[in-house]
């Protein structure tokens, strides 16, 4: 069975920053997605939940405590006060200032031709608006072409495919049995055009039988340079790294085994 047709544009395997370039700047800010396309990603990898104003933002946990200067729920903020905290002090003086965005920010900031993997961020409240409130960003922006959805949750998925049907949409699994237990489920629920499995539960038989039915394969979050030669060479179609430069050293050495080997 053939994959969507938007991801036989995309290179194999294509690398994509998780939180952007991670590693080395704080996460789900403009820093990080902008060193990551100079750091070799192909794609960025961002996490979106909606505030108490109701734009949808770029942040990864229920409270901004984590990675910001504030404390409180992202739920129980407005935009307003969100802009307000430093998301960089936290990861390394020199991000100091740095904001937490809005998704319209990422659009508004990044290159045009940015290739984005949105993850709706809405576990904890699945009946929520950011399906919405993410529909209505990417369709002001026009920029469905450029773009694809996931999430571990299928009703999100089964919405933002309703309200954005050109792009597609790959559901994200958790480890082990509850994971296919879980992807038993969403079948029922929704239609999803790719996965996203965590990385160790990779097998070369997973990944064919995925590819088999039409679904192109991104595991999470793949560091380890012999993690990420194992999954290349099981033929996935892109991983999902907090380190763009040893995956394009990985895949570079694969290419061309007479090269330099990444350590």
């Amino acid at each position: 069975m053939a994959s969507h047709p938007w991801f036989e544009r995309l290179p194999k395997p294509i690398i994509i920053a998780h939180r952007g370039a991670s590693l080395d700047a704080p996460e789900n800010t403009i820093a990080a997605f902008e060193l990551a396309a100079v750091q070799g990603a192909e794609a960025i990898e961002l996490d979106v939940m909606v505030c108490a104003t109701g734009e949808p933002v770029v942040i990864h946990d229920r409270k901004v405590d984590r990675t910001t200067n504030g404390k409180g729920e992202v739920g129980g903020l407005s935009l307003t006060d969100l802009k307000a905290l430093d998301a960089g002090s936290w990861f390394d003086s020199q991000y100091a200032g740095e904001r937490i965005p809005s998704l319209d920010d990422v659009f508004r900031q990044l290159r045009q031709d940015t290739v984005i993997n949105i993850e709706l961020k809405n576990d904890h409240a699945p009946l929520d608006g950011l399906p919405e409130a993410v529909a209505a960003v990417v369709r002001e922006r026009g920029c469905q072409d450029r773009i694809w959805f996931s999430s571990f949750n299928p009703i999100a998925l089964r919405k933002i495919r309703r309200l954005v049907p050109e792009t597609p949409a790959g559901l994200l699994l958790i480890r082990g049995g509850w994971g296919r237990i879980i992807r038993m489920l969403a079948g029922w629920i929704t239609r999803y055009d790719a996965v996203h499995p965590e990385y160790t539960d990779l097998t070369g038989d997973t990944v064919d039988a995925f590819q088999a039915r039409g679904l192109p394969v991104f595991p999470y979050t793949i560091n380890d340079p012999a993690d990420l030669h194992r999954a290349v060479l099981m033929g996935v179609d892109g991983v999902i790294t907090d380190d763009p430069i040893r995956a394009a050293g990985v895949i570079r050495s694969l290419a061309d085994p007479s090269g330099p080997t990444d350590n």
